[in-house]
């Protein structure tokens, strides 16, 4: 799995012109699903999702989770975000899971920030969505659930 998490004052999204969900302030998730991602994966980054300590404390630090804040996660299901775009001019996502595989997982993520306490509002999977936010920072934050490898400082 594949997070992209903007901190925002506040963001929304919008279906056939009507709010489905927002949240003021906290964190606005995109969130790609890949073939080989588990229901455990998607619990791991919403625990990762709930504590991460991005947000200012009293004295301007971050320091504080959305937890600690009290605020929310909008939670967007986006496949683009395992787009191959290496050759040529049209991206593949062939990387991307299949509907039926992804849904449950981009569900059980959101499930699991509820079950942290974490309130959330979700677009709806599949859905032409338009996306609003106030980036807060800008602070954006990306997260897999398999480790990212740094080729640029591999040892042969």
């Amino acid at each position: 799995m594949r997070v992209v998490l903007q901190r925002v004052s506040s963001a929304s999204v919008r279906i056939a012109g009507e709010i489905v969900g927002q949240v003021a302030p906290g964190w606005l998730a995109l969130v790609g699903v890949t073939h080989a991602d588990t229901p455990e994966d998607a619990r791991k980054l919403a625990d990762k999702v709930a504590g991460l300590r991005c947000f200012a404390d009293a004295d301007g630090k971050m320091n504080r989770s959305v937890q600690d804040l009290g605020g929310g996660v909008l939670v967007i299901s986006n496949f683009t975000l395992y787009a191959d775009c290496r050759k040529g001019r049209r991206p593949s996502f062939i990387a991307a899971a299949r509907p039926e595989h992804a849904e449950p997982l981009v569900r059980a993520f959101a499930d699991g920030l509820r079950l942290l306490g974490v309130p959330i509002a979700e677009g709806r999977f599949g859905a032409d969505m338009q996306v609003e936010l106030v980036n807060d920072g800008p602070v954006t934050i990306i997260l897999e659930s398999e480790p990212i490898v740094d080729t640029a400082n591999k040892v042969p």
